[in-house]
C-alpha cells in the first residue's frame, strides 16, 4: 500500500482583479423590428390587442365560444410578446442550444391553428349572442375581423419561418449569424 506522504504543498491565492461577475447591458437590436419576423410580430401584437381588448369590452363571459377567443387571443398575444423580446434584445444568442427557426416554426403554425378556430369560433357566434347594431355587435363584430387579419398574419409568420427552418435563401452560417429572422 501506498502511504501517505508527509509534506504536502499547499498554495492560497487572491482572486485576480476584475474577476467579478461579468455585467452586460441589454441594447435593443432595432434590424430586428425592421426585418419581416419583427414587423410581423408587432402587427401580431397590436392586431392581437385589439381582439382580445374588443372581446373584453363585451360580457364575453356569458358565453363560453367568446371564452375560448379570449384564451387564444391573450395566450397568444403573451407568448408573442415573449419571443419578440427575445429577439430583440437577441436573447436567443445566449440560448443557442435551442434550435430557434424550428420552436418559431411551430409556434406560428400552432399560433395559425389556434386563430383560425378562434376566428370561426367568434365569427360564428356574432349574430347568435347579440343583437344587430347593438355596440357588443359591432365590437364582436369588429373583433371577428381583426381576429381574421391576426390569423393571416400568424400564417404569413410560420410560412416565413418554414422558410427560415428549411433554409431557404441563405446557408446555415449566415442564418445563425445573421440572428435567424430576414
Amino acid at each position: 500500500m501506498a502511504e501517505f506522504p508527509s509534506k504536502v504543498n499547499t498554495r492560497t491565492s487572491s482572486p485576480a482583479q476584475g474577476g467579478g461577475a461579468v455585467v452586460s447591458t441589454l441594447s435593443p437590436d432595432l434590424g430586428f423590428v425592421r426585418s419581416s419576423l419583427g414587423a410581423l410580430m408587432l402587427l401580431q401584437l397590436v392586431l392581437g390587442l385589439l381582439v382580445w381588448a374588443l372581446i373584453a369590452d363585451t360580457p364575453y363571459h356569458l358565453y363560453p365560444s367568446y371564452g375560448w377567443v379570449m384564451f387564444v387571443a391573450v395566450f397568444l398575444w403573451l407568448v408573442t410578446i415573449i419571443f419578440f423580446v427575445l429577439y430583440l434584445f437577441q436573447l436567443h444568442m445566449k440560448l443557442y442550444m435551442v434550435p430557434w427557426p424550428l420552436v418559431l416554426m411551430v409556434f406560428n403554425v400552432g399560433a395559425t391553428v389556434l386563430y383560425i378556430t378562434a376566428f370561426i369560433t367568434c365569427s360564428a357566434s356574432v349574430e347568435l349572442t347579440s343583437l344587430k347594431g347593438s355596440q357588443p355587435y359591432n365590437q364582436r363584430a369588429a373583433a371577428s375581423f381583426f381576429s381574421c387579419l391576426v390569423m393571416i398574419a400568424y400564417g404569413v409568420s410560420a410560412f416565413l419561418s418554414f422558410q427560415a427552418w428549411r433554409g431557404v435563401g441563405s446557408n446555415a452560417a449566415t442564418s445563425q449569424m445573421a440572428g435567424g429572422y430576414a
